[in-house]
C-alpha cells in the first residue's frame, strides 16, 4: 500500500543503518499500512486531517499490532512519536528521490511527551543487585555467568545489546573492550578490576570453543556453535533479582547504564568523558542519562545553597 516502501528500506541498508532500526522502521510502517486498510484511506490522497486520525489511533486501545491483532495497551509518548519519526523519515525520502509524496514530512507533527521524575536506584542497591546471582542462583556455572554479565554491564554503562553481542576474542586482559554500537558508532569502554576478576573466573569455567562471551547452558539453541545469551533473559533475571531484593525503583539493563552515568556524575567526572563513554553523539543526550539523586541532590542544596548557613540574627 505505500509505494517506495521496498526502495527505502534499501535505501536505509546502503546508508549503513542496522538492521534493527532497518527492522524498527519496516515495523512502523506496516502499522500505518494497518491504519490505512482499516480506515479505507488512499495514501496518494492523504491529508493533515488524516495524519490527526492516524496519531488518535495510535492513542486507541483499539490500535492493532504489525500482525493484525489489537493489543489492548495504550502506547506511550515515545512509542508514539517513533511510529511519527518513521512516516515522517519515509515521506522525506519520497521527496528525496523526486517521488510524489501527499503531504511534506513537517506536516507530521509529534505528540507531546511526558516528563517524568528520573528514577535510578540507589547506588547501594545496585551493587546488591549486581552481587545477588552469587546468592540467589543454585547453579555455580550460571551464577558466575549472571554475576559477570551485571559486573560489565556497570563497570562499561554499554547497552544490552552490545554486552550479549560481544565475543571472547574482545577481552584482551587489558581492561579494555573495543565495542561497535548503536549507528555502527565505534568506541571504547572499560572494566573495572573487579569486573575482570568476576569475567575471569566465569572464563575458567567455559570448556566449549564458542566464540559468544555469554552463552545459554541449555535450550534448543545450546548444541549450536554460535549460541549466545539472548537480551530477553538477562532483562527476566535483573527483574527476578531485584524483586526478591524488593527494589522500589523500577531497574532493568538500561538502569544500570543509567546508574554508571549517574554516579559517575556525582564523583565528579567530565560530561564530555561520560558522553564518550556512552557512545552518544550529542551531550544533551548524555545529561538525559544523568539522573542525580534526590539525595545528590539535597546534599547539593545544602553546600552550595548563598542562604545555607543559620542566620545570625
Amino acid at each position: 500500500m505505500l509505494p517506495y516502501l521496498d526502495d527505502f528500506l534499501l535505501y536505509l541498508k546502503t546508508n549503513n543503518y542496522s538492521e534493527k532500526t532497518i527492522y524498527n522502521y519496516e515495523r512502523d510502517l506496516k502499522v500505518f499500512e494497518n491504519f490505512l486498510e482499516d480506515s479505507s484511506f488512499s495514501f496518494d490522497k492523504l491529508t493533515k486531517k488524516e495524519i490527526s486520525q492516524y496519531k488518535a489511533y495510535l492513542t486507541s486501545r483499539d490500535r492493532k499490532t504489525v500482525k493484525g491483532t489489537k493489543t489492548g495497551e495504550k502506547l506511550a509518548s515515545w512509542s508514539i512519536n517513533r511510529m511519527l519519526s518513521s512516516l515522517r523519515s519515509y515521506l522525506s525520502f519520497l521527496l528525496e528521490m523526486d517521488y510524489q509524496a501527499p503531504i511534506p514530512p513537517e506536516a507530521v507533527k509529534l505528540t507531546k511527551t511526558e516528563r517524568k521524575h528520573p528514577q535510578v536506584a540507589e547506588f547501594e542497591d545496585l551493587v546488591r543487585l549486581i552481587e545477588t546471582p552469587s546468592v540467589l542462583e543454585s547453579e555455580r556455572k550460571i551464577a558466575l555467568r549472571n554475576r559477570a554479565m551485571l559486573e560489565v554491564l556497570f563497570s562499561t554503562g554499554m547497552r544490552i545489546n552490545e554486552l550479549c553481542g560481544l565475543n571472547r576474542n574482545q577481552i584482551d586482559g587489558s581492561g579494555r573492550i573495543f565495542i561497535i554500537g548503536k549507528g555502527k558508532k565505534e568506541r571504547f569502554v572499560y572494566l573495572t578490576i573487579r569486573a575482570q576478576q568476576h569475567l575471569e573466573g566465569y572464563l575458567q569455567t567455559r570448556k566449549d570453543n564458542c566464540p559468544a562471551l555469554f552463552i545459554p547452558y541449555s535450550g534448543p539453541n545450546v548444541s549450536k556453535k554460535n549460541r549466545r545469551i539472548s537480551a530477553n533473559y538477562l532483562q527476566s533475571k535483573i527483574k527476578f533479582y531485584r524483586e526478591k531484593l524488593r527494589i522500589n525503583v523500577p531497574t532493568s539493563a538500561h538502569s544500570l547504564r543509567h546508574g554508571f552515568a549517574t554516579y559517575l556524575a556525582e564523583k565528579g567526572a567530565n560530561p564530555a568523558a561520560i558522553q564518550i563513554l556512552l557512545g552518544h553523539e550529542s551531550l544533551s543526550t548524555t545529561t538525559r542519562y544523568v539522573h542525580a539523586s534526590d539525595r545528590y541532590a539535597e546534599k547539593t542544596h545544602r553546600k552550595f545553597h548563598p542562604l545555607a548557613k543559620p542566620s545570625k540574627r
